[in-house]
């Protein structure tokens, strides 16, 4: 955690932004199911003249409803045509290809077994079992399908230019 004292909420109309970083936050975004990084509330702040993303409780929007994490993860997602960076997001096949490929499904599962368990025990009350595995699956089912968010996302972009 981090106190940013004198940051200000990012502004797409104020803030300028290069089509490669407004990809790879697009991309992980769609990767992570984020349905929050929109006009009414970017989650984003300038702070020294740098980007940071914030509040990412609106991320693997999956955990709020477990009814099928397997097929939620395997869904398009929506959501993306909403997104603030959407329009500068011009380099989205390129982050695809190269993040697909940077994110191997061993950093996942490194990444997901670091979550205590204590913290998963509510979310995941009805699973039995190792309840990493549910974020693991998730997060590598969405990786194995990145070109099809990522077209997804190109699609978006394109209707709204």
């Amino acid at each position: 955690m981090h106190y940013l004292q004198g940051a200000f909420i990012f502004d797409a109309v104020v803030n300028k932004i290069d089509a490669y970083t407004a990809s790879k936050i697009v991309w992980l975004d769609s990767l992570i199911t984020n349905v929050d990084r929109t006009a009414r509330n970017t989650n984003m702040l300038m702070w020294h003249n740098e980007l940071w993303l914030i509040d990412h409780g609106a991320s693997l929007y999956f955990q709020h409803n477990l009814i099928n994490a397997k097929e939620q993860a395997k869904r398009p997602f929506p959501a993306i045509k909403d997104h603030v960076l959407l329009p500068f997001a011009k380099q989205l096949n390129e982050v695809n290809e190269a993040y697909s490929k940077l994110i191997t499904k061993e950093d996942i599962s490194a990444i997901v077994h670091l979550i205590p368990e204590e913290w998963l025990q509510d979310i995941f009350k009805d699973v039995d079992g190792d309840k990493h595995k549910v974020y693991n699956d998730f997060l590598t089912t969405r990786l194995n399908r990145s070109d099809e968010f990522t077209k997804e996302a190109e699609h978006a972009r394109q209707i709204l230019i």
